[in-house]
């Protein structure tokens, strides 16, 4: 232990404001006096409960009301349940609930003086919020059809059940740890939660002909998780999962609360010394890793309708942006009762399953009201679509985020309608990173932005090739502070390219690591949106650079930047730049006329100078003075459609 003793010693010179808060009290005085406080309103809430405490719980004062976290434990809701939170929902918070990335429920609008009655009401039903915020283990993650779906090896909520009753179910775990703690398990081959985006994460593997899980430690906003070499049974979960939080509890930092993840510890002292506390405290000698076997598409790619491995069915419900209704949740549990248990499962992807419908009566279910109202979402914008809270409910947020992701969506269906394929658009309010914008194939981070005339306006940093394979990888941003108005154009061109390019049943994740990584520069993609948003939409010119089916310039930048150069003097004057160019592109040979700076502008009147400036930088006959990288024409770019103006 001496390197993580080191370590923390290293970090242990202060302790942050929330130490000391969690030092005033037990957190559970202050469950136990929710009724009283309830009756006594918010002059008998302390200001530690409020600002700490009470988190605990998942009860976050938002000032005239309380937002409520419900953990459900892999998403897994029965039909009681369910029915239990819309009443919830309608009754007492203003019909309104958000499906989270963590595959649990949010309630808002809870007013003080309810929280009793309607903690008490989600007890009842066997629902539980305790742990859901501030420094505690967070609802545990999987496979939405977890032990239902052909690829479901390993079935994991009875060992969520017992990562529970160890520690949610134990008031000793509550507040102990010196930072949230996320944990997802995955028993299928099909990546459904983004398995390595936690704090820990069980992945499915095969060790010598046994299936288990390869271990995977450290993952936060922007950082995947790293590969433990550790590979455990299912029996064996429970022990490494309890032995990690007992080394965390101990030796991890408890100063800047920015730096406290499970991430900076490993960062300090090393995921193999971490590894073999872990493996002293648990008194076991676990075996290094097997072979990972999740893959990167859903076992419901292409359908919202999923065969069972018991040959019932389960049924997808889009939920836009996570954003339901209490009166929608119980209709939804009632309609599945009439032809199944009525049990429902949530998503990672914020969406609901209906499971275990009978085949015979699948298509009297989906001609349901409730099914019928959502139907209009079925479309590969809204099915893997993920927005965190935004602006009208999280003091954190800079964008309204849910609406913006809503809006893009509509939009690019009627702009590039495509029929079958899965592009993933995660939306983040803000650098947090709440819905996870880093591993979508496409990526919002919200801020704010200049327009054209300079006003301060919401917009967003613009990811791309984000993956959730078994190399998980986070996205790069390809284009900073975009306002929302000018993004929507720039992905659309993406889809263009992914509608233009792809092969048959490709994934966008597939098909950018495929055509656009292995044919294109990421600043040649980046230039390529650029300058179709100016053609198109800042000039009015009505014409578009195409990208090529089998692009010559093999991903060398002075050469991408000559090839978009020779296109878009074709594209603007309809002649070209040179009689011959050889296909290195290096060689310019029979030059037709002697170029002139302005020469587009010249040749097509509604070219302004600027762009003409750009197009003979790309395209100079002298390589020492042509542009070799697309970053020598931003500036240039960025002021063309100040100057149209």
């Amino acid at each position: 232990m001496t390197i993580l003793e080191k370590a923390k010693e290293t970090r242990s010179k202060k302790e942050n404001k929330v130490e000391k808060t969690k030092s005033l009290k037990n957190p559970m005085e202050v469950y136990e006096r929710l009724e009283e406080i309830a009756s006594a309103g918010y002059e008998g809430l302390a200001k530690e409960d409020s600002t700490y405490f009470l988190k605990c719980f998942g009860l976050f004062d938002k000032g005239e009301h309380f937002m409520l976290r419900v953990r459900v434990p892999v998403g897994q809701l029965t039909n009681e349940q369910a029915i239990c939170i819309g009443e919830v929902a309608r009754e007492y918070g203003e019909d309104y609930i958000d499906i989270t990335t963590r595959m649990q429920i949010v309630l808002r609008y809870i007013k003080i003086e309810n929280i009793a009655k309607v903690l008490k009401k989600l007890r009842e039903a066997g629902l539980s919020t305790f742990q859901t915020g501030v420094d505690n283990p967070r609802n545990i993650v999987a496979d939405p059809l977890d032990g239902l779906a052909y690829d479901s090896i390993i079935h994991t909520k009875p060992i969520v059940d017992k990562f529970q009753a160890l520690t949610i179910e134990n008031p000793e775990w509550i507040s102990v740890l010196p930072r949230k703690f996320n944990t997802g398990i995955l028993g299928s081959l099909s990546n459904s939660c983004n398995i390595f985006g936690h704090d820990c994460c069980f992945v499915l593997a095969n060790k010598n002909g046994v299936f288990g899980f390869n271990v995977y430690l450290g993952a936060k906003v922007g950082v995947q998780a790293i590969d433990a070499d550790v590979f455990v049974t299912a029996d064996e979960a429970p022990q490494f999962f309890m032995a990690l939080l007992e080394v965390f509890k101990i030796y991890g930092y408890r100063d800047n609360r920015n730096k406290n993840r499970l991430h900076f510890l490993i960062k300090d002292v090393g995921v193999e010394n971490l590894v073999e506390a872990i493996k002293k405290q648990a008194g076991l000698e676990f075996n290094s890793a097997g072979q990972t076997m999740v893959q990167s598409q859903s076992t419901a790619l292409g359908s919202n309708r999923v065969l069972q491995r018991d040959g019932k069915y389960a049924y997808k419900l889009i939920v836009p942006s996570g954003i339901f209704s209490g009166s929608d949740m119980i209709e939804l549990a009632k309609s599945a009762k009439r032809f199944s248990s009525g049990d429902l499962r949530l998503t990672y992807d914020q969406n609901i399953y209906a499971v275990g419908l009978n085949p015979t009566s699948l298509g009297d279910f989906e001609e349901s009201d409730i099914v019928k109202k959502y139907a209009q979402f079925d479309n590969i914008y809204f099915n893997d679509m993920i927005a965190c809270a935004g602006t009208k409910t999280c003091s954190f947020a800079v964008i309204p985020n849910k609406s913006d992701a809503i809006n893009m969506a509509k939009y690019l269906n009627s702009a590039v309608q495509i029929e079958s394929g899965m592009v993933r658009m995660n939306w983040s309010a803000c650098p947090k990173g709440c819905g996870v914008h880093g591993i979508g194939d496409i990526g919002f981070e919200g801020c704010k932005a200049k327009d054209a005339e300079g006003n301060r306006v919401d917009g967003v940093h613009l990811f791309l090739g984000g993956k959730i394979t078994r190399e998980a990888r986070e996205g790069r941003i390809l284009h900073r502070a975009l306002p929302i108005t000018e993004a929507k154009y720039h992905v659309q061109y993406l889809l263009e390219a992914y509608k233009t390019f792809r092969k048959k049943g490709e994934t966008f994740e597939e098909f950018e690591e495929r055509y656009l990584s292995e044919n294109y520069t990421f600043y040649a993609i980046g230039f390529y949106t650029k300058i179709n948003y100016i053609l198109n939409i800042e000039l009015g010119l009505d014409v578009k650079l195409e990208l090529s089916q089998s692009p010559k310039t093999y991903r060398k930048e002075s050469l991408e930047v000559f090839d978009f150069g020779l296109k878009l003097f074709k594209l603007l004057t309809n002649e070209k730049r040179y009689a011959g160019v050889d296909d290195d592109f290096e060689i310019v040979r029979n030059v037709a006329r002697k170029i002139k700076r302005d020469e587009v502008s010249k040749l097509n009147p509604n070219v302004p100078k600027e762009l003409s400036e750009v197009i003979y930088m790309m395209t100079d006959n002298n390589k020492k003075t042509r542009a070799s990288v697309f970053s020598e024409l931003n500036s240039l770019l960025n002021n063309i459609s100040k100057k149209k103006r």
